[in-house]
């Protein structure tokens, strides 16, 4: 059934099953290795964060040939994104394979869109990087992602905070911590930007760039030459 369900999702044959069983393992599964090693998606889906930025930077590149830096870092950071992977990762029916010991009780805000990470990353392994690129551009970009909208959608705060910034020689930092809530799974993360070494906005996320996120729309709202 696994296998069946994946060459629909994947639209090719997989060569190591491994790879793609393990990228569907997020951490709140809680399954070992009869060596006792915790097995988990974790570095795959790092390895597939990586491979899926150079995807979508190549794929913008060669669609926006006039476009320049801000507008393509702009749609990269909308498609990238948790919640847009957290989407895509349902409506290639991700949810059904991932593994029934991660309950939903046990689910982290954007498992399914870590998942579909890791699946990118396995397939790089298993498969190269030309045919990641086919699968993410034919079952992701071209079928399910919206340009003309993306281009239109509410501005990346982040995105904004750092041109104008840059624009105005303003040093810019953003600091990171991280918590984890007694008994809780999953951290959440609080960031503040600092603009000239002074504090001028703090969010809050289940993601550091979520957090990071609001964090610069704070920042944006409280200065006039926005």
């Amino acid at each position: 059934m696994f296998y069946a369900d994946l060459v629909k999702i994947l639209g090719f044959f997989p060569r190591r099953l491994t790879y793609y069983k393990l990228a569907f393992l997020p951490k709140s599964a809680l399954q070992r290795h009869s060596s006792g090693v915790r097995l988990n998606n974790e570095r795959l889906e790092y390895l597939g964060d990586a491979i899926l930025d150079a995807i979508v930077a190549d794929y913008l590149y060669t669609r926006f040939p006039d476009g320049d830096e801000g507008l393509m870092t702009k749609l990269r950071a909308r498609i990238v994104k948790r919640k847009t992977l957290n989407s895509l990762a349902t409506k290639l029916k991700i949810p059904g394979m991932v593994a029934p010991s991660a309950s939903p009780g046990h689910k982290s805000k954007h498992l399914y869109g870590n998942v579909l990470e890791a699946l990118i990353g396995a397939i790089y392994l298993d498969r190269s990087y030309g045919t990641t690129k086919r699968f993410v551009v034919r079952k992701i970009l071209n079928k399910h992602i919206d340009l003309l909208q993306l281009v239109n959608k509410d501005p990346d705060y982040k995105s904004r905070i750092i041109e104008w910034a840059q624009k105005n020689r303003v040093e810019i930092v953003f600091e990171s911590i991280e918590e984890h809530a007694t008994g809780g799974i999953s951290p959440s993360f609080i960031s503040t930007i600092f603009l000239k070494e002074e504090p001028k906005g703090t969010g809050r996320g289940g993601s550091k760039k979520e957090a990071e996120q609001q964090a610069a729309k704070e920042a944006v709202e409280t200065i006039h030459s926005f």
